[in-house]
């Protein structure tokens, strides 16, 4: 399905055009307590079933055993700004099924959060001891009030 309309017949030579569907299909982060073999899409409100079936199997390659599609409610909230409730938009949730052998695991884009981690816990530690040495430094000024020290 398109909304993109282009006419049937051009007189010359008219130009190639590819027809793109209006289709988009976003991978969501899975429940925890997900079967390994369930992958949790988030997709374009006009997708069918069979849309969804269709796309992932040609374009993508993968076999799909089952479809099931749910709409969830977009979220109610009050914008502060203005005073008046907003309603976030609603969404086609997507849960394929595929076959039994394949597994499915989402795809970690950031590996490095140990790295990150460690990185932090010395940034800290070298903080905390440049502050200690800056107020072992600082604790006999005189130009300094006693209630200011710490």
């Amino acid at each position: 399905m398109s909304s993109r309309w282009y006419p049937i017949y051009q007189r010359g030579n008219p130009q190639l055009r590819v027809f793109l569907p209006n289709f988009w299909m976003k991978m969501v982060r899975p429940h925890p307590k997900q079967l390994p073999n369930i992958v949790h899409f988030e997709c374009s409100m006009e997708m069918t079933k069979y849309d969804i079936k269709n796309y992932l199997e040609k374009i993508y390659n993968i076999p799909v055993v089952d479809v099931r599609t749910k709409i969830t409610l977009g979220r109610f909230r009050k914008d502060y700004g203005k005073g008046y409730v907003v309603k976030d938009d609603d969404v086609k949730c997507a849960y394929i099924v595929l076959p039994k052998d394949m597994t499915f695991k989402f795809p970690e884009i950031f590996d490095c959060k140990k790295n990150d981690e460690e990185e932090n816990m010395k940034s800290l530690d070298e903080a905390k001891k440049s502050f200690s040495e800056y107020l072992e430094k600082n604790k006999d000024r005189t130009d300094v009030p006693s209630w200011f020290s710490i």
